[in-house]
């Protein structure tokens, strides 16, 4: 499902194809070392974007996120957030600003916002679950909480595999709660 973008006049699924064919060709920039070439571009597509869109600080975050500036992406996803981004967006927001706070050094920051985001149950967000798990598992091992997070890691795992979904959601929850279902010391 496509999050709305408030475009007034501005044909959506026009600007979204463009968008997406941008996000598509990141490699060709990367490979030339062209980044900001990039960068400028998407700030282009985010420039016809209403004045506040949310969707316009996103997507310059994400610009600067992939380029290697953890640090001038988070203040954008931020303020993304701020303005209302919703649905998936606002998800890849969580996890992509989670991902740059850990990549900066404020580890507990992303580790609060991505235990809150595991609680939002939004449907339309809900493909990136597993990826909430996942981020959340690297910022744990950060601060040494290994077991937390490779209890995440599996959990999230378990339900894509053929056979021994059920063995393994066990298993990942054995890591963190003892057998008797009070819990483990993390990492000891």
């Amino acid at each position: 499902m496509t999050d709305k973008i408030h475009m007034g006049a501005l044909d959506v699924n026009d600007w979204e194809r463009r968008s997406n064919e941008a996000w598509a060709e990141i490699d060709g920039y990367y490979a030339r070392e062209a980044e900001a070439e990039f960068r400028e571009r998407i700030d282009r597509l985010a420039d016809e974007l209403p004045a506040g869109d949310p969707v316009a600080s996103f997507e310059r975050a994400c610009a600067w996120d992939s380029t290697g500036h953890s640090d001038k992406a988070v203040p954008l996803y931020r303020e993304s957030l701020e303005r209302g981004l919703a649905g998936m967006r606002r998800r890849r927001a969580v996890v992509q600003m989670s991902s740059s706070l850990r990549n900066i050094g404020r580890v507990e920051e992303a580790i609060e916002r991505l235990t809150a985001e595991r609680e939002n149950h939004d449907p339309d967000a809900a493909v990136l679950k597993d990826a909430v798990a996942a981020t959340l598992a690297l910022c744990l091992v950060e601060v040494g909480r290994g077991r937390e997070a490779v209890s995440l890691a599996v959990g999230a795992l378990a339900p894509h595999l053929p056979r021994y979904q059920r063995s393994m959601a066990n298993y990942a929850r054995l890591l963190v709660e003892g057998d008797d279902g009070t819990a483990s010391d993390t990492d000891g």
